[in-house]
Parts: structure tokens; C-alpha cells; sequence
């Protein structure tokens, strides 16, 4: 099976995986209910998705909305020295550095380290790298319109 296969099995089985998860995920908006979500209680769950060296793999926990069918808020946990392979989402999303020192761009450029309290958008389709420069995991928080998508990037394969 070749990279890109398996890499597209593995992000259909983050997709089955999240919706499982997803269960526990909190509905927003007019009407529903307000919660409170101890960092204590967030349950990640492996996404299945591996970084660059093959070893380490992404974990996500969601807050708020189904990351498999739609707009979701989601806690994602990287590993520390994580690089993710070149790819694209197809839809826009939005993150915030809550632990460690991230870096996102597009590839070649030069790296901007985005410690705890930073934030950067990500358009759809558009060809980049995500790292955790930091000694110790990061975690981001991502809010994205749509349902979740790694798509592999053909050009570097």
C-alpha cells in the first residue's frame, strides 16, 4: 500500500475514531446548555495520524461540536519534536497555543515560534507543516467551520 492510501486509511480511521469520542463532545449555540470542562477531564483519544519521523502520532480531544460532520472546537496534543508531513485541510480553521511552543507555516518558510497564548489561522487548501518545536508536548486548541480532513499533499509523495 502506498504513502498516500495509508495515509488517506488513517484519516478515515480518525474520522470513525472521533466521532466515537465525539459523544462526548458539548453542543453549542442558541439554547444550549453552558458547561464547564476541567482540563482534568478532557479525553483525548489517538488520532491515528503520525508525524514526519513515523514514530509519534497526534491526539485529540474534543469540546465542543462533532469533528467528523462539522464546526467543532478541539483539543489537539503533540507530541514534543512532533513534524507533520505536508498537507492541507479543505476548510479554514483557527488554533490557539495553549501549552508548549508551536510552529505553522507553509513549507520552506521560516519557522515563527508561537509560544502559549498564540494564535494563527489556517486557510483550506493551502500546503503546510505543523510542529511542537518545544522540550514538552503541545497543545493546541483548533475551531474549524467544518468537519475535520488531513489530506496528504501528492506533490511531496
Amino acid at each position: 500500500m502506498n504513502k498516500i492510501k495509508m495515509k488517506l486509511l488513517l484519516a478515515t480511521a480518525v474520522i470513525g475514531i472521533s466521532s466515537a469520542a465525539g459523544a462526548a463532545s458539548h453542543d453549542v449555540g442558541v439554547g444550549a446548555p453552558s458547561v464547564n470542562l476541567p482540563v482534568t477531564e478532557l479525553k483525548f483519544f489517538d488520532t491515528g495520524l503520525h508525524g514526519a519521523n513515523g514514530r509519534s502520532t497526534l491526539q485529540a480531544a474534543p469540546a465542543h461540536g462533532d469533528l467528523q460532520h462539522g464546526a467543532h472546537g478541539t483539543f489537539i496534543k503533540m507530541p514534543a519534536g512532533f513534524v507533520s508531513d505536508v498537507h492541507i485541510h479543505s476548510g479554514e480553521y483557527w488554533a490557539v497555543v495553549i501549552s508548549g511552543v508551536g510552529v505553522n507555516g507553509v513549507p520552506g518558510s521560516v519557522d515563527v515560534p508561537l509560544p502559549t497564548g498564540s494564535y494563527w489561522s489556517q486557510k483550506g487548501g493551502e500546503r503546510h507543516v505543523t510542529k511542537c518545536v518545544s522540550v514538552t508536548e503541545c497543545i493546541f486548541f483548533i475551531n474549524q467551520t467544518n468537519a475535520f480532513d488531513d489530506i496528504p499533499d501528492v506533490a511531496t509523495k
